[in-house]
């Protein structure tokens, strides 16, 4: 029996295909005009953060980009054009096409000079959100490069001591090669946890710890909704909101793009984003042979996880490892994805004429 978007929402302990799933919210943007090769890869970046357990990025914006799209906010075709080459250097700009297709071309591009030069660094202004950042730095770690990315974003925190949203929560992603293992990729906010990680908890209907974010009075709230009509919160205090600030320094200021509070996130369906990247690869043949390097990385692997285990934890976890794991679990169980998440795809559903779509296998 056919299981449709609709039929998904009324049904949520139902686990869900990734390939259908990917297929449907392909569907949904090619609706929209984006080209049915970017449509895919857009879908691919969405239902791989699923995949790896960080529903916060998955397909629970699909509906976000989708309005962007629907206002011309977001332009369906994405035409990144280099505006400086300087060999190891250049400046893209992504001239508010789809993020996550500006991303992917900034992406290989850094590999691309790294490989020419030893090292490659990509700034890309005009961008728009491009969903996770360790899907594209894992890109580069598959081709042979240490990656670091990073991107502003639409303000989620205050100045350290203030209250008026200015500062993004600001993701940056480093990853490396790790011979017979998966890459190992750190890919983290600058706040204590992805504004996604609130709307999440919102669509499970669940309360968010004490000390993720301060309502709109400066007062720490366990109400998901307050704290997204408040402020997130810096990590670590006034160090993450110093980190913060820099990535914008280095993703927005430096490429020219939109920063601090000019900056529009995905969750604004009507304004241009201006969100700006950095990415840098370095090849890591140019410091060393490859494959001494794989041997490093694993044996470096091997002590981390030899380390005793800590009362009340499963083991030691390399960064990366976990949404590796995770991966290989959901594409052999399938998603359950939260009960909001899928009345939200079966709205967008309704909208794009896919209705009938069919999510079953």
């Amino acid at each position: 029996m056919a299981l449709n978007p609709a039929e998904a929402a009324a049904d949520p302990g139902r686990r869900i295909s990734p390939d259908r799933l990917r297929e449907f919210v392909s569907a949904v943007y090619r609706s929209e005009g984006v080209p049915a090769s970017d449509a895919d890869f857009v879908a691919d970046t969405l239902v791989q953060s699923d995949l790896w357990g960080h529903q916060s990025h998955g397909v629970l914006r699909v509906g976000w980009y989708y309005e962007r799209l629907r206002s011309g906010a977001m332009k369906a075709i994405t035409t990144p054009q280099t505006v400086l080459d300087g060999g190891g250097v250049a400046v893209i700009d992504g001239k508010d096409g789809v993020g996550q297709v500006v991303a992917k071309h900034a992406t290989e591009e850094a590999i691309r000079r790294a490989k020419l030069h030893g090292v490659g660094v990509v700034s890309v202004r005009n961008s728009n959100h491009f969903g996770t950042c360790m899907y594209f730095t894992g890109m580069g770690a598959r081709e042979g490069c240490i990656t670091l990315l990073m991107t502003n974003g639409g303000p989620n925190m205050a100045p350290w001591g203030g209250l008026k949203k200015m500062i993004g929560t600001n993701p940056w992603s480093v990853s490396a090669p790790a011979g017979r293992y998966p890459p190992m990729i750190m890919d983290v906010a600058n706040s204590g946890v992805a504004r996604g990680k609130i709307f999440l908890a919102q669509q499970r209907h669940e309360p968010i710890p004490a000390t993720w974010a301060i309502d709109a009075d400066g007062n720490p709230t366990t109400d998901p909704r307050a704290a997204l009509e408040g402020f997130i919160l810096p990590m670590a205090g006034h160090k993450g909101y110093a980190i913060g600030m820099m990535v914008d320094v280095l993703s927005g200021v430096l490429s020219g793009s939109a920063f601090l509070d000019d900056v529009h996130g995905p969750y604004d369906p009507v304004n241009r984003s201006g969100a700006g990247h950095f990415f840098v690869a370095f090849n890591v043949e140019a410091f060393q042979p490859r494959q001494e390097f794989d041997t490093k990385m694993e044996q470096y692997i091997e002590r981390i996880k030899a380390v005793p285990v800590a009362a009340g934890h499963e083991g030691v976890f390399y960064p990366g490892e976990l949404e590796a794991r995770n991966d290989v679990l959901h594409r052999k169980e399938g998603l359950s994805l939260a009960q909001d998440t899928l009345a939200d795809l079966a709205r967008v559903a309704e909208t794009a004429n896919l209705a009938d779509f069919n999510l079953a296998d």
